[in-house]
């Protein structure tokens, strides 16, 4: 038995009948991290040691009773964007290289108190910026099905970690598309929760508006675990939203009957790959045949949606990387004259290409004179895509879509593109936009062998009926497993 083929559901079995130890457990994802890691590169800040410690004291805790939840013991990975208390959070920028997190967040005090292992920190692009993981300051992820291709971005570290069995399950962070775009090149499942639903204390911020932490996992179930663990009013953050805790594996009933599936025709039209448009009709089809009514009509804001994302995302970015300045922590320059010259300098010297690229956006658009024509009217469209949601969701229980418009691409074939990576967020950033929550889960493999993502987008705070449609597509359509570890070319 391959431990870290399991997922954390079928781990959690053999644990409760002693068929396995905490110990074996994680000893395994270790031997496969020392085996994997040289060429995916998934993991920053790697925790092999410190897991295996830890590891010996949860084991003997569990047998001596000390602790008895079910997650006590499970491995899992961390984007380096979430804070952790003692351990370096470099979101993978030359700015904040050796910054080490002085308080834990939120999410990571909920993993804690659920005794779950810490593996390492996770690689992404730098400050969430980007889509294929190409723009972090320490190394390139690469996807562990084909390792001359991108595994998306920027939680790309997370989502190669867990298709490339190094971790049972990740937290990402998605605010365009980041956890569910590199779940979709990776053949795993990526879940954004509705905005407010899991807390933003602790996670570096990239867009404030936009930005949601949430699971990447092997299957949805494991995606409705995290989520019960990730999710909850948070006093610490005041976009966090008060609600009666809901048990998400509950929603898992295998039966679509009655449900009602838009199609929004705008996703299905031009620059979506051929072999991509093929497996989401097969998955519409399964739909069909599995009971639901499945009904195509028009969401105009898809046109709109990308350039509103950009606007409001570069914006918000530029605001709050104003913080990194050389003078309070992060990357300070070594030669300087006067404050200026050490503003100038640190930023310049510890920013990559995209993030400054991202920042200057931002800041033109904020600037006076242009703040109504781009800024303004950007929030203005931004009404607008939440309303057409609105209206769409009056008819329809769950939207259906491509998660992104083609398979993993090569590495380096975009990276001096700008503007084809961020066409690549073409089917996710209206989700952002309107603070929906989204799925991708696999439908399909390209003639390539590389995974195809579907994605299931619910309206507001509708967790439990996007988690059901997709557990009864998997349940009924298991999309053929190439053993990713087998298949990891050298």
């Amino acid at each position: 038995m391959d431990i870290t083929k399991l997922t954390v559901h079928e781990i959690q079995e053999k644990l409760k009948s002693k068929e396995l130890t905490i110990t074996q457990i994680t000893k395994a994802y270790v031997e496969n991290i020392e085996n994997k890691e040289k060429d995916v590169q998934a993991f920053i800040t790697p925790l092999k040691k410190e897991a295996l410690k830890q590891a010996e004291e949860i084991q003997k805790k569990v047998e001596k009773k000390e602790i008895t939840n079910s997650l006590a013991g499970i491995p899992i990975g961390i984007k380096d964007n979430i804070c952790t208390k003692g351990l370096k959070t470099t979101c993978a920028s030359k700015m904040l290289e050796n910054f080490v997190a002085p308080y834990d967040a939120t999410v990571m005090e909920k993993i804690n108190n659920e005794n779950m292992i810490n593996l390492g920190k996770l690689n992404m692009d730098e400050f969430a910026m980007g889509g294929s993981t190409e723009y972090s300051y320490f190394q390139k992820t690469r996807n562990p099905w084909d390792l001359n291709r991108v595994p998306g971005g920027s939680s790309g570290g997370s989502a190669a970690a867990v298709a490339a069995n190094m971790v049972p399950w990740a937290l990402g962070s998605d605010t365009g598309g980041s956890i569910r775009q590199p779940a979709s090149f990776c053949g795993v499942v990526g879940l954004k929760p509705t905005y407010g639903l899991v807390s933003r204390y602790g996670l570096v911020a990239f867009a404030s508006s936009l930005d949601q932490i949430g699971p990447i996992t092997k299957d949805v179930q494991d995606s409705a675990i995290l989520l019960n663990v990730i999710a909850g009013h948070d006093e610490k953050d005041t976009t966090s939203v008060k609600k009666e805790k809901i048990d998400y594996t509950k929603a898992l009933k295998n039966d679509v009957k009655g449900l009602k599936i838009g199609i929004p025709k705008e996703y299905f039209g031009e620059g979506i790959n051929a072999e991509v448009k093929q497996s989401l009709e097969e998955a519409i089809e399964t739909y069909k045949k599995l009971g639901a009514t499945v009904e195509e009509f028009s969401l105009n804001i898809a046109d709109y949606a990308l350039a509103t994302y950009y606007i409001i995302a570069c914006a918000e970015a530029s605001s709050n990387l104003g913080r990194f300045d050389g003078i309070r922590y992060g990357y300070r320059a070594e030669n300087y004259e006067n404050l200026k010259e050490l503003y100038r300098n640190s930023r310049s010297e510890g920013f990559g290409p995209e993030v400054k690229r991202r920042i200057i956006l931002g800041t033109y658009v904020l600037s006076s004179g242009y703040y109504d024509a781009y800024y303004k009217k950007a929030q203005q469209v931004r009404t607008l895509v939440k309303e057409e949601f609105d209206k769409a969701f009056e008819k329809y229980d769950v939207l259906l879509t491509p998660t992104a418009p083609t398979v993993a691409f090569e590495i380096g074939t975009r990276s001096n593109n700008p503007l084809e990576m961020y066409l690549a967020d073409i089917c996710t950033v209206s989700v952002n936009i309107a603070g929906l929550p989204a799925i991708s889960i696999p439908c399909g493999i390209d003639s390539q062998g590389m995974p195809i993502g579907m994605q299931l987008i619910g309206n507001k705070f509708q967790e439990e009926t996007i988690l059901n449609s997709a557990y009864t597509y998997e349940q009924n359509c298991r999309v053929r497993d190439v053993s990713k570890s087998d298949k990891m070319s050298h």
